[in-house]
């Protein structure tokens, strides 16, 4: 093979990364780029597979990649400058808006989400529905809510990353429904069943019942009281999942700055560009705000209290009366 760059995009196994990586370390000539689609997986442990860790990079590209502008560059510890610089140039060459990340679960962009998509389970627990929820996001100026964007993607990609981290994480909280839809192997649109049902050649998403009931029988198995829930709590329990998340990822030194992430999410996650992404908006709530929300979250005890503790970047900035940007 002559090729100069090379993207695996196969199955989120590192089992199958190691044997993809191992023989495209052999067939390659030396200089090939190696590239990784991995969503999730840990890059510094793919290219630990090679000889050449410098010339693993990960390009972690947004479904569907067609249309989807935005492209997460993915620096692993050993990635070369140039390697870098080659990948970015290519970036804008096929029109990506590109966006470097350090190396962690899920990048920036997916660790972020997971909160977003935790707190979306929550709230069908405390008395709301799937379509509920997504009509609050969707008003608010998301392309598309939670639930729908979860058909779009194939919920069984989600039940798999849930059932790694019931083995690595077994005191992170999630509710239960999602599981119990997938049990039920609604998957998605190309299912033509998920949250929503689906009409073949169509994505449009028409509310089912049976899953509605299934929402209600287990949040009756767990003894809830539904309660009436705002679409402004619906919005701050989502969005502000993401920000408090995010300022773990600036302090880390995943992004190098609050607007990079806010690039990753008005290109990568339908977030409304008019409000700028999570942390432009969290900056305009005024983050002293979004604190005491937060706050308040975590007296709720169907939530995730410990994940409501409020990032140290964060605090230091409300507590100053900065901002992120």
């Amino acid at each position: 093979m002559d090729a100069d760059l090379v993207i695996e995009a196969v199955f989120e196994d590192i089992g199958v990364k190691e044997a993809v990586f191992k023989e495209l370390d052999r067939v390659m000539k030396p200089g090939a780029i190696l590239a990784s689609n991995t969503s999730t997986l840990d890059l510094n442990r793919i290219a630990a597979f090679t000889q050449r860790p410098e010339d693993v990079v990960g390009l972690h590209f947004f479904s569907p990649a067609n249309v989807m502008k935005l492209l997460e560059v993915v620096r692993g510890a050993k990635t070369s400058k140039e390697v870098l610089a080659t990948v970015m140039a290519l970036a804008k060459k096929i029109k990506k808006t590109a966006v470097v990340s350090g190396v962690c679960d899920g990048f920036i962009g997916n660790r972020m989400i997971e909160h977003y998509g935790r707190q979306g389970g929550f709230l069908l627990d405390e008395g709301c529905t799937p379509e509920q929820v997504d009509k609050a996001l969707e008003k608010f100026g998301f392309a598309m809510g939670p639930f729908r964007m979860g058909d779009l993607a194939g919920n069984d990609i989600g039940w798999a990353i849930r059932k790694r981290r019931y083995l690595e994480h077994p005191d992170m909280k999630y509710s239960k429904t999602a599981d119990l839809l997938c049990e039920k192997g609604r998957f998605g649109q190309k299912t033509g069943a998920g949250w929503y049902d689906y009409v073949p050649g169509k994505r449009d998403a028409i509310p089912n019942a049976e899953v509605v009931v299934m929402i209600e029988e287990h949040r009756k198995s767990l003894g809830i009281t539904p309660r009436k829930i705002s679409d402004e709590e619906i919005v701050q329990r989502l969005v502000f999942s993401l920000v408090n998340e995010a300022a773990h990822i600036l302090e880390e030194g995943i992004a190098s700055k609050a607007s990079d992430i806010d690039i990753v999410y008005i290109f990568g996650y339908g977030f409304p560009p008019f409000r700028g992404g999570p942390m432009q908006y969290a900056d305009e709530v005024g983050l002293f705000n979004v604190v005491q929300a937060m706050r308040r979250f975590a007296q709720n005890p169907l939530d995730d209290a410990k994940f409501w503790e409020p990032a140290p970047l964060l605090a230091k900035l409300a507590a100053a009366g900065k901002t992120f940007n």
